[in-house]
C-alpha cells in the first residue's frame, strides 16, 4: 500500500465526518477536543469509507504468512489453520456495514469529559423506576460485547423479566477503545476512567446508579466503589480482583500452593500458576511495552487479528473452539472496530497505566454494596473465601452454569439474569 493511498484514506476518514446535525468519528486521534472542557453531548454516528474498507482487504490479500506451527497444540500459540481460517473469511466473505448499521440504530453520543471525547450508548428504558446502569466493556473488547443485552436490560418485560428489573444503560467506550477519544498525556488509568464515569453519569441526569464490569471494566468499577464516586450504589463484577497480597506474592515467586489453602483456594491457585506461565505473555508486554507491540497493532491486520484472536480461543468457554459461542461476524465486527478506529496501541496503555494485573486484590472495598458473578469460563475461578476477604459488603454471589470472560457476549441470557439478580436488593 503506498503512502498516498494511505493518506489519501485518512483525508476520506475526515471528509466523511459531518452528516445532517450528528458527529460522525471514524479516526478520534484527529478530532477529540483539547483545552476547556464543555457539557454538550452530540449525536454520533458510524461512517466508515469505503476507502477504509478497500485497503483492509488489500492489506489482507497481501498478508506474508509464518510456517505452521511444528507441534499438534497450541503449546507454541495460535495455530495457522484455525486462524487462517477467520482472515480468509475477514478478506472475501465479511461485511463490516451490518455491524455499522446495527451501531446507528441506536442512541450513541459524544460528550468531552477532562479535554477527551468520550463515546457512549445511552438507551432509556420505558419503565418507570428503571435503575441507571453504567457498563463498561474489557479488552480485546468493546461496547460491541454489550450488543446482546441492551434490550433485555433496558426492555425486561419483552425478554423475561418484569417491570421492576428494568435499567437506564449507559455502555461507555474506554478511552483509547473504539470511539472514544485517545489520550495525548499520561493519567487516564483506571481511576480516572472511573471517576470520568461519575461525570457522564451526573451530565447524564442520574444523581445514584450502579456499575457492571468484567476484565478492564471490572477493574474501573472496583476502582470506583475504592474512590466512592459520587452517587454509586453499588458495583457488580463477572471478574473480580480478590487474590489476596500474599497469595499474589507466592503465585509471582513461583512457589506451590501454601499449604493452608483450602482445595478449592488450591485449584484457583493451579489455574492462576497456569495462566501465569503459560498466556500472560500479553499482559506483560503492554504492561510494559505497549508502544512498541502498538506498532505492529496498527500497522498489521493480521497480526493484530492473531493479537485478539488468541484471547477468544483461550478465553471463551469453548473448549479452544470460540465459534461454538462467537459468530465469526460477530469477531470480526471486534476486530474490525480496533482496526478502522486504529486503537490496537492507545487500547493497550490502559494496562501500562494500572501497572497491575486484573486480579489481585487492592485494600478491601469496606462499605460498598459488591455484587459477583463467577462465570466457569472465566481466566480464574475466584473462591468465595477471597471475595468474602476483599469485599466488607458483599450482597451477591453466584456461581453461573455457562459463559467464560466474555460472559455478556457468549451467554447474554444468563448474563442479563445475573445483572437483575444482582441489583434486585439496591432498587
Amino acid at each position: 500500500m503506498s503512502s498516498s493511498l494511505m493518506n489519501m484514506n485518512r483525508r476520506n476518514f475526515m471528509a466523511t465526518a459531518a452528516i445532517a446535525g450528528a458527529v460522525t468519528m471514524i479516526n478520534p486521534a484527529l478530532s477529540f477536543a483539547t483545552g476547556a472542557s464543555s457539557d454538550e453531548i452530540k449525536p454520533f454516528k458510524v461512517n466508515v469509507p469505503d476507502s477504509a474498507i478497500t485497503e483492509l482487504k488489500q492489506r489482507l490479500a497481501m498478508a506474508r504468512w509464518p510456517q505452521k506451527e511444528n507441534v499438534a497444540d497450541d503449546s507454541q500459540g495460535l495455530q495457522l489453520e484455525q486462524f487462517r481460517s477467520l482472515v480468509d473469511y475477514w478478506q472475501n466473505g465479511y461485511d463490516w456495514r451490518k455491524i455499522e448499521a446495527k451501531l446507528n440504530s441506536l442512541p450513541m453520543f459524544i460528550t468531552e469529559i477532562d479535554g477527551l471525547d468520550i463515546h457512549f450508548i445511552h438507551v432509556k428504558s420505558k419503565h418507570e423506576n428503571a435503575m441507571p446502569l453504567i457498563m463498561t466493556h474489557g479488552w480485546p473488547g468493546s461496547i460491541l460485547e454489550m450488543m446482546k443485552v441492551i434490550d433485555p436490560l433496558t426492555d425486561p418485560t419483552a425478554h423475561g423479566g418484569k417491570a421492576e428489573d428494568a435499567f437506564h444503560l449507559v455502555v461507555p467506550s474506554i478511552p483509547g477503545f473504539g470511539f472514544s477519544g485517545k489520550p495525548t498525556t499520561t493519567g487516564w488509568g483506571s481511576d480516572h476512567i472511573g471517576r470520568a464515569w461519575g461525570t457522564l453519569m451526573n451530565r447524564l441526569g442520574y444523581e445514584k446508579f450502579v456499575s457492571q464490569g468484567g476484565d478492564c471494566g471490572s477493574v474501573i468499577s472496583q476502582r470506583m466503589a475504592h474512590q466512592n464516586v459520587p452517587g454509586l450504589l453499588g458495583i457488580h463484577l463477572s471478574m473480580p480482583a480478590v487474590v489476596p497480597k500474599d497469595i499474589a506474592h507466592s503465585l509471582a515467586a513461583g512457589d506451590p500452593p501454601p499449604a493452608s489453602l483450602t482445595s478449592e483456594e488450591v485449584a484457583t491457585y493451579k489455574q492462576l500458576a497456569d495462566f501465569y506461565r503459560e498466556n500472560s505473555a500479553y499482559a506483560a508486554m503492554m504492561v510494559s511495552r505497549p508502544q512498541t507491540i502498538g506498532y505492529s497493532l496498527v500497522d498489521s491486520p493480521v497480526g493484530m487479528a492473531a493479537w485478539m484472536y488468541d484471547k477468544f480461543v483461550t478465553w471463551t468457554y469453548s473448549n479452544k473452539q470460540p465459534e461454538k459461542v462467537l459468530t465469526r461476524d460477530e469477531m470480526l465486527d471486534d476486530i474490525s472496530l480496533y482496526w478502522f478506529t486504529e486503537t490496537g496501541t492507545s487500547a493497550a496503555q490502559i494496562y501500562w497505566e494500572d501497572k497491575t494485573n486484573n486480579f489481585n486484590a487492592l485494600d478491601k472495598i469496606p462499605s460498598v454494596p459488591v455484587a459477583v458473578s463467577i462465570f466457569p469460563g472465566e481466566i480464574f475461578q475466584a473462591p468465595k473465601s477471597w471475595v468474602d476477604r476483599a469485599y466488607g459488603n458483599l450482597i451477591y454471589f453466584n456461581k453461573v452454569a455457562n459463559g467464560g470472560h466474555f460472559a455478556s457476549w457468549e451467554q447474554p441470557v444468563l448474563f442479563t439474569e445475573e445483572v437483575r439478580a444482582a441489583f434486585r436488593s439496591l432498587r
